[in-house]
This record gives structure tokens, sequence and C-alpha cells, in this order.
């Protein structure tokens, strides 16, 4: 098979697995893959999953192969702050939460670091468009912050809390506090629960 054979019935996918190869083509040769990648027509996301390198000038599409490559997963914590303005610094890593073991992976889109939480908190995230039509799943603002309040469990001062510098107009002008207890109260976790009141004290919510 040549790999305009392959690029033909695969690139619309952008992304894809060996078992979606596999499905295609029993009889796939797997050292086609391996070459095509030597060659950089393709790049390995991580083991058994590649994009095309005609996606690497793309935008949103590092976002998109986050969920992916790693799944059930939607992008949060530091990477949703970001996106919404609700932290200064710019965010090196893509980061998401998945029901899945923690895990990271590094390839030619970036950085991809996900952390673990029970299934039952996987909540709270939404389908953000983005070009091609695609569809990105993504925090809330409100859940992002509650993600990152519950996964690093350092921000339990107001120290700590005021060292993350979130943007205060932001939380007084776009937050919505009433989604942000109700989900809160979703994880019934006393923790938690501590930090966002300290979050309100901190930041005059």
């Amino acid at each position: 098979m040549t790999f305009l054979e392959f690029k033909d019935k695969m690139f619309d996918l952008a992304c894809f697995n060996t078992y979606q190869v596999y499905a295609w083509q029993p009889g796939f040769d797997r050292n086609n893959l391996t070459r095509w990648v030597k060659k950089g027509y393709l790049i390995r996301l991580r083991q058994g999953s590649f994009a095309f390198s005609g996606y690497k000038n793309k935008p949103d599409y590092p976002l998109y192969f986050a969920n992916r490559i790693y799944r059930p997963s939607y992008i949060s914590l530091h990477t949703a702050l970001a996106f919404y303005g609700m932290i200064p610094e710019a965010v090196v890593q893509i980061t998401s939460v998945t029901s899945l073991k923690t895990e990271s992976f590094n390839n030619d889109f970036g950085e991809y670091s996900y952390k673990s939480v029970k299934e039952d908190l996987m909540f709270g995230y939404e389908l953000k468009p983005m070009t091609d039509n695609r569809t990105i799943q993504f925090a809330t603002a409100e859940k992002a912050l509650l993600d990152l309040l519950y996964l690093y469990p350092f921000y339990n001062s107001e120290q700590e809390l005021e060292e993350l510098r979130l943007d205060e107009n932001y939380l007084q002008d776009d937050l919505n506090t009433d989604l942000l207890m109700d989900y809160c109260a979703k994880f019934q976790c006393k923790a938690l629960d501590h930090r966002v009141k300290l979050l309100f004290k901190t930041y005059d919510l």
C-alpha cells in the first residue's frame, strides 16, 4: 500500500490508532507506519496512535488530540483556566482530567498531562467548536477551578490561593458561583468544601 492510498482513506480522521487501521485493512503491514513516521508523513502521538503531519500547523488540533489519544478525558485544570483568562501564566502542558490512571505523553504537538479522578467526577465539561467542524471536550470555568482545587491539595491556605493570581475581574463578573457550588456538592469532599470557602474568602466572592 502506498502512503497516498492510506492518506486518501484516513486523512479526514486527523488522528487514528492501529485498531482503526486493522478494521479497515486486516492485513495491513504495521512497518508502514514506522516508515511513514521516519519520513515525516505521520507523527506518533503515543504508542499505537498517530496523526498526519499535515495537521501540525492547523489551530486547535493539539487540544483536539488531547481528547483523542487518552479517552475518556476532557481538557481542564491549568489549560482550561488559561483559556478562560483566569490565570496569567502561559501554560506549556495541555492538561486534562480522566477516569483512567494518571498519565503523560510527549509528541510533536505538545506535552500532554492527564490527572485521574473517579468516574462519577467526569462531569462539568462541554463540547467547544473548533476548526473543520470538530469539537473539543472542555471543562467549564467552574469545573476547571474545582478540578484544580481537588487534585492539588496544597491550595489549602489563603497565601497559596493568592499565589494562583486568579483574575479578579473574571471571578467577579463571569464566574457562575451558583454553578460552582452545585458542582462542588457533587464531589462530596469536605477538603474541597474547605478550599472553596477559602477561595471565596481570599477573593471576596
